[in-house]
């Protein structure tokens, strides 16, 4: 059962991507020139972004991540291992001057914590870069 759950172009990267997109960002998805092949890269904004599913990097205090009852030192063992990758890379990317924000499955659950999720994302990206609120998107020139 564990074998068909995908990797990347989950529901949710899907949906954050869309909205990302539709508010002027570009970016890349899953660069493996970078640590960890973040989901999404905004090169402009020198910016990583990880859909993180709550099971799979152990979201503590999540209601979506409960350890198995069966095998749990394996379970333990490797959610462990996936935490301490995480942490590493995290580390790498932010010596290499990018900034990292984490979206994890469950903040995108309900439309209402969805919309406030991804609305503090692109104010967040917004604010960093000091735009405080104005859409990226470079203005069109009129021939």
């Amino acid at each position: 059962m564990m074998g068909r759950i995908r990797g990347k172009d989950t529901k949710g990267e899907v949906l954050l991507r869309k909205y990302l997109f539709a508010h002027g960002f570009r970016y890349r998805k899953n660069d493996r020139s970078l640590p960890g092949s973040p989901d999404i890269v905004l090169p402009r904004y020198r910016t990583v972004i990880f859909f993180n599913g709550c099971f799979w990097h152990g979201h503590e205090g999540c209601p979506k991540f409960v350890l198995p009852k069966t095998n749990t030192e394996f379970w333990q063992k490797k959610i462990e291992r996936n935490r301490r990758r995480d942490l590493q890379v995290r580390q790498k990317l932010q010596q290499m001057g990018y900034r990292v924000f984490i979206v994890w499955e469950c903040e995108l659950a309900t439309k209402e914590r969805r919309e406030l999720t991804l609305q503090g994302l692109v104010n967040e990206i917004y604010d960093l870069q000091g735009l405080e609120g104005k859409d990226p998107r470079p203005a069109r020139r009129r021939r």
